[in-house]
């Protein structure tokens, strides 16, 4: 089983009595995820969930993750990993919901308390109703663990090469940054690239302003830091992905204000392309990421290799530049 480094709630929420949940989010060989139903006379009754419960005194996420899923569904745990975790105020409860993905159990998997249980597939989650507090982690599943983001488009047509590129190597998640381009030219290329990520079954985020993203067809926005400061309340529709790049703890209130899907936690260690910024190192990163309530990548310094490790420290995966655009790449 995985380890973490997942800090106490006293640490993270020293005034606070948010009940500790375990849960586990369980994968069968196709890929497909299990809820289960909750009964009409508990608390968000008659509602799906991921299967779980309250951490008994002294036990671990580990070990609650386990017991849980023996208790609920006959299974016993072999492996898993964090994937989010999220603090949700429901007025008459405080919920602290710790998740983890599990991909090896022994057994087969049933509703042995009577519950309703189903295999879902990650896209057909958002058809189902969830509590609050479940809805990030149903964001986490519908995105990929890798961001790739491009640097600047010296000639469009050597851009959409590089592109196709980086979908046929797997990329199922692209941002498209081009800072230097002139606005027609921005949207036309993002109009381009839409049905391009389509064919991939791929998410296309454009970092630009709202106004711009209107006249594309991209999937969802990137906000960077500095369009951020002039943004009060969420800029797109609730059914499109808004991304949002996230340096301090100010920066991040800011970002759940506007109710983002997802945010960019950046520099996670030192970068070639912003050698001004100071990194925030793993303990920073973990310490913006736990308070996120939504699906974290870590940025700066990381390729492909450090997901294991972004996972342990509370992100969902890497976003990179450099890794996937490299400098000089024809």
């Amino acid at each position: 089983m995985c380890g973490s480094t997942r800090n106490t709630e006293a640490e993270l929420n020293p005034n606070t009595n948010y009940i500790h949940v375990a849960a586990g989010v369980v994968y069968d060989n196709h890929g497909r995820v299990l809820v289960a139903k909750r009964p009409e006379h508990l608390h968000q009754g008659g509602l799906w969930e991921f299967p779980g419960g309250k951490l008994r005194a002294g036990e671990s996420v580990i070990g609650a993750v386990g017991r849980e899923l023996h208790e609920e569904l006959g299974i016993q745990l072999v492996q898993s990993r964090p994937l989010i975790q999220v603090r949700h105020d429901y007025g008459d409860k405080q919920v602290w919901l710790d998740v983890h993905e599990v991909f090896v159990f022994n057994g087969k998997a049933h509703g042995r308390e009577g519950q309703r249980v189903q295999w879902v597939t990650p896209g057909a989650l958002a058809e189902l109703d969830f509590p609050a507090a479940n809805l990030p982690v149903v964001r986490c599943l519908q995105l990929p663990s890798l961001c790739a983001i491009t640097g600047e488009f010296g000639d469009a047509q050597q851009g959409m090469r590089r592109v196709q590129r980086l979908l046929d190597n797997g990329i199922r998640l692209l941002q498209l940054r081009a800072k230097a381009m002139a606005a027609t030219e921005f949207i036309a290329l993002a109009n381009q690239l839409r049905p391009l990520c389509d064919r991939y079954q791929a998410l296309l985020v454009v970092n630009t302003l709202p106004a711009w993203f209107e006249q594309t067809g991209a999937h969802g926005l990137h906000l960077s830091a500095a369009a951020l400061a002039h943004v009060t309340a969420r800029p797109i529709a609730k059914d499109r992905w808004l991304f949002v790049a996230v340096h301090n703890a100010h920066e991040l209130a800011q970002a759940q204000r506007l109710h983002a899907d997802a945010m960019l936690i950046a520099p996670v260690l030192s970068t070639a392309t912003h050698p001004q910024a100071s990194p925030l190192g793993w303990e920073g990163l973990e310490a913006l990421a736990r308070r996120a309530n939504c699906p974290v990548y870590a940025l700066g310094g990381l390729n492909s290799d450090d997901i294991a490790k972004v996972r342990a420290y509370g992100a969902q995966g890497v976003a990179g530049i450099s890794a996937w655009w490299p400098t000089g790449d024809d």
